[in-house]
């Protein structure tokens, strides 16, 4: 493995020259060093580095091999993780300064404790926004991150961080987290592919937020994959979850109930996102599959309504007490003016400081919404959507979020209207893939979100990879590598540490 595009071989490939000898786990590793070296000064993904550990671990899986003892299916493979992970000696930060200096003795999280018994090498971690609540990647500690296909644009958050390595080669595989959309927006945004698990199969324990330490289950949300194509994605799933994969086989679309949904007249959407969605409708028909435009019957305001009651008392959890407090004693004035306005400030206040008994009320209304869902998927295989109003926008750091606008088609429209079409499968704990559509020269990425019932993981990536096999999956980013400075002025992060040092002959090694 001797050429720089070889980052861009899918994982199991790689772990196939790691199997056969090809290559080694110290080879691999320091091939994408060389490519974070090359690429991250441009797009600051990789925000937190332990190489020490890594080279030491990547030596260890080597001499096991030579033995004949593999760790397991991930024996060797060189991998980053989201920093809102715990992993020892690189305790999650989630862009926070409050938890910038947290003990590098922390444990890790329980996903990365998969993943190093399934012989993953972990040299580094990926940027977030803070506290992972953010639709784009910037934050205090670790600066901003950009988009590999343009950085005046966002990677997207929260897994911003995460989609960008991956796009640029720095890593073959991720994991990243979502409560809204942020597994799903960043790899929409950078063309990538990941899966939004059900919620539950994957362990969050040892993810920030909650606050470290933490040990209760927070609703909504999910760890999931992601990766370049959607058989790496099933490999990591493998490794990650509490879901029984199976055998791999090939899945036939024909005669499969697909239903399209890209229009309610509470989400925007661009054409080219419109279009994206019409591009794998018309792959799935290509395959043999009815393709008809339909969805669950809820009205996608009421979606909304419903998502933000019973995501943002979670999100308030991890607010100052003081303004949890304020908003507490702003309830009255707040209920009067909140109205219907999904986006309205006195709508977020209401929510964020609702009761208990507020939250169980909207508990049961999803479930009356899930009973509807599910009786949906008894007729229909998925559903076909959107998964943001547009593509990647130019990065938007001032003002507030909730006044916050950004244009699609021209138009501007309230910032958090990207969690309309990610809010179906959140609120109601559904598995849903995202993998890119074909793009002409000079367009950004633009993805196609599959949605399937509470369970139906493995089928939702069957059907991700019939699609993917028929319209042509990751195109890689333009060259990085040449460009000079980029994040460079945006990354203040002390706890990065490029340019690295090589261990002795490595500049010959090849």
């Amino acid at each position: 493995m001797t050429d720089t595009g070889d980052v861009y071989l899918p994982a199991r490939h790689m772990l196939e020259d790691l199997a056969s000898g090809e290559t080694s786990a110290a080879d691999l590793l320091e091939l994408h060093l060389d490519r974070y070296d090359a690429v991250n000064h441009s797009i600051n993904a990789v925000v937190r580095t332990d190489i020490s550990t890594a080279r030491a671990r990547a030596r260890e899986l080597d001499r096991m091999a030579k033995g004949g003892d593999l760790a397991g299916p991930l024996h060797g493979l060189p991998m980053t993780i989201k920093d809102t992970f715990d992993v020892a000696g690189m305790p999650a930060t989630a862009g926070a300064p409050e938890y910038a200096k947290r003990p590098a003795k922390t444990p890790d999280a329980a996903v990365v404790a998969r993943l190093r018994a399934a012989g993953a090498v972990i040299w580094g971690k990926t940027n977030t926004p803070y506290l992972a609540g953010d639709n784009q990647t910037f934050n205090r500690v670790h600066g901003r991150s950009n988009n590999p296909w343009d950085v005046e644009r966002t990677p997207g958050g929260s897994s911003g961080g995460a989609a960008a390595a991956l796009a640029s080669g720095m890593t073959p595989l991720e994991v990243g987290s979502d409560i809204g959309g942020s597994l799903r927006l960043p790899a929409h945004f950078c063309g990538v592919a990941t899966l939004k698990p059900t919620w539950g199969r994957v362990p969050i324990l040892g993810h920030v937020p909650p606050a470290p330490g933490s040990l209760s289950v927070r609703d909504l949300n999910v760890a999931g994959p992601m990766a370049r194509n959607v058989a790496d994605l099933r490999l990591l799933l493998s490794v990650i979850s509490d879901i029984t994969t199976g055998a791999t086989r090939k899945a036939s679309l024909k005669g499969k109930r697909f239903g399209v949904w890209a229009r309610e007249p509470a989400f925007p959407l661009s054409a080219e996102c419109a279009e994206a969605v019409e591009t794998a409708a018309e792959a799935a028909a290509q395959l043999g599959a009815q393709v008809v435009v339909a969805k669950p019957e809820i009205e996608g305001a009421a979606l909304l309504d419903l998502y933000l009651q019973l995501l943002l008392p979670i999100l308030a959890t991890d607010m100052p007490g003081p303004l949890v407090k304020a908003m507490e004693v702003g309830r009255p004035f707040a209920r009067a003016l909140a109205g219907r306005e999904p986006f309205s400030r006195s709508k977020w206040a209401l929510y964020s400081a609702a009761t208990h008994h507020d939250w169980l009320r909207a508990d049961e209304a999803r479930e009356k919404l899930k009973q509807e869902v599910a009786g949906f998927f008894r007729k229909w295989t998925a559903i076909l959507a959107p998964i943001a109003p547009s593509t990647a926008f130019e990065h938007a750091e001032g003002g507030d979020s909730v006044t916050r606008k950004l244009l699609v088609d021209g138009r501007p429209t309230p910032y958090h209207t990207f969690h309309s079409w990610i809010a179906l499968a959140t609120v109601c704990h559904l598995p849903a893939a995202v993998i890119p559509v074909p793009r002409k020269a000079g367009q950004l990425p633009c993805g196609v979100q599959i949605i399937g019932p509470e369970g139906g993981d493995m089928d939702v990536l069957a059907i991700a990879e019939a699609l993917e096999e028929e319209m042509g999956g990751f195109q890689p980013p333009p060259d990085l590598s040449a460009k000079p400075g980029g994040a460079a002025a945006h990354a203040p992060g002390p706890t990065g540490k490029s340019p690295r040092s090589r261990p002795p002959n490595q500049a010959a090694r090849r």
